[in-house]
């Protein structure tokens, strides 16, 4: 019986996940196999002062499938979550971040949005927020709120890094933020461009090990000074192929 994608990157971006990267990948590879024959994981180290990166190149040198990305100096989210789509070379592409708050067997329900209906972005949201009431409500204000304000997209969820694509989307755009605005620029693009999307829910699971770094004020205060710059270069946005749908 073949398998649902004819080939699949599996992009991770990481900063100081030691005690995660291991588990992530392990999921990555078990989920991955199940979907293609022709799969790809390409962790990306952050400039991570612990052990990640390390970890990272002994998963490479046990798995053919698993390539790393060292950023030397850390890059930021955005500059993460955009080298590994530089790194990518398969059809079809899905990011999710490195701390294993996903189960990637979940890619099974992203598929159909993309093989049976067409879109050309599988993104989901996450069912059951695992996070404190205040990173909660600063997610809801920016994704309900600002970012419609700024960029004139509104997407259920918007930061939820379980998302598959078809390579054309990247290869349509150049995607700039180096921070948290990285989906948000995604996903604007994307409708600037004419790229349809369809969304669906997925588990969202407790960070077992780690801080995470999204509530940090310095992380919160970047992502306001993107988003205003942001909005005025994507109206003046072109597709860098023939493969956006306007």
């Amino acid at each position: 019986m073949s398998k649902p994608l004819p080939s699949l990157s599996i992009v991770l971006p990481c900063y100081n996940e030691e005690a995660n990267v291991e588990r992530t990948v392990a999921n990555a590879l078990s989920a991955g196999r199940r979907f293609t024959d022709d799969l790809e994981v390409i962790i990306v180290d952050d400039g991570s002062r612990d052990r990640t990166g390390e970890i990272a190149d002994k998963l490479a040198a046990e798995h053919p499938e698993v390539k790393v990305v060292h950023n030397r100096p850390n890059r930021g989210y955005g500059g993460a979550v955009r080298a590994g789509f530089d790194a990518a070379t398969k059809e079809y592409v899905f990011f999710t971040d490195g701390d294993g708050q996903f189960d990637m067997n979940e890619i099974e329900l992203l598929i159909p949005l993309i093989r049976e209906e067409g879109v050309d972005i599988a993104a989901g949201y996450r069912l059951d927020r695992k996070e404190g009431l205040i990173r909660k409500f600063n997610a809801w204000a920016y994704g309900r709120i600002l970012v419609p304000l700024a960029l004139g997209v509104k997407v259920k969820d918007l930061d939820c890094a379980f998302k598959l694509m078809h390579r054309r989307v990247l290869d349509s755009m150049e995607l700039e933020s180096t921070g948290a605005l990285i989906n948000a620029e995604l996903m604007a693009k994307a409708k600037k461009f004419g790229f349809r999307w369809k969304q669906v829910g997925v588990h969202h699971f407790e960070r077992k090990a780690g801080e995470p770094t999204g509530a940090k004020l310095s992380v919160i205060l970047r992502m306001f000074k993107e988003l205003f710059k942001l909005g005025g270069r994507i109206r003046k946005a072109e597709p860098k192929t023939k493969g956006g749908k306007g």
